[in-house]
């Protein structure tokens, strides 16, 4: 919240939700008449969207390789060609990838590739499934329940049966 890109935009994308044939167009955008259903007016892609800001892509160990080559010439060159375009857009955006697998274990396989796997790596935060620190989910449980409160102007509380439901 205090580094250069928190005051732009914050654009997340589901890498494992978008068709691997549009995956392209929609990261990078495209031109007028690039592909037979394009938009007449072409159409930016999420990473000029989140120009000044952050880009999560999510689950983005679903990337299928020949994909991977392209994000990673951006992440090195900070630019972006649109699909159809000639011209080179300079990005400056933020980059933060999250993955449901171990990427080295991937990398090892030969399903994801090792030089963006260092690309990305910069700073890696392992977050373990909530079954493994169950003694959170009181914590966190109060703090939705207080914040729904707030918002429903309601006093809400959760019973000591439900939490142990949900431990």
């Amino acid at each position: 919240n205090a580094g250069p890109f928190a005051s732009g935009p914050f654009v997340s994308v589901n890498c494992a939700s978008i068709p691997m044939g549009l995956l392209e167009s929609e990261l990078f955008g495209y031109e007028n008449g690039a592909f037979t259903g394009a938009k007449k007016s072409g159409q930016p892609g999420k990473f000029e969207l989140a120009e000044g800001g952050t880009l999560f892509l999510d689950e983005i160990n679903s990337i299928p390789l020949d994909m991977q080559v392209k994000l990673l010439r951006v992440l090195q060159d900070k630019k972006i060609t649109r699909i159809g375009g000639t011209s080179n857009i300079e990005l400056h955006v933020k980059i933060i990838a999250a993955s449901n697998e171990n990427l080295w274990e991937l990398v090892q396989r030969g399903q994801f590739r090792a030089d963006l796997f260092y690309r990305l790596n910069v700073i890696t935060i392992h977050i373990p499934p909530l079954c493994q620190h169950a003694d959170d989910i009181p914590i966190i449980a109060k703090n939705i329940v207080q914040r729904l409160s707030k918002s429903y102007n309601e006093k809400i509380d959760i019973a000591k049966e439900a939490y142990e439901l949900l431990m």
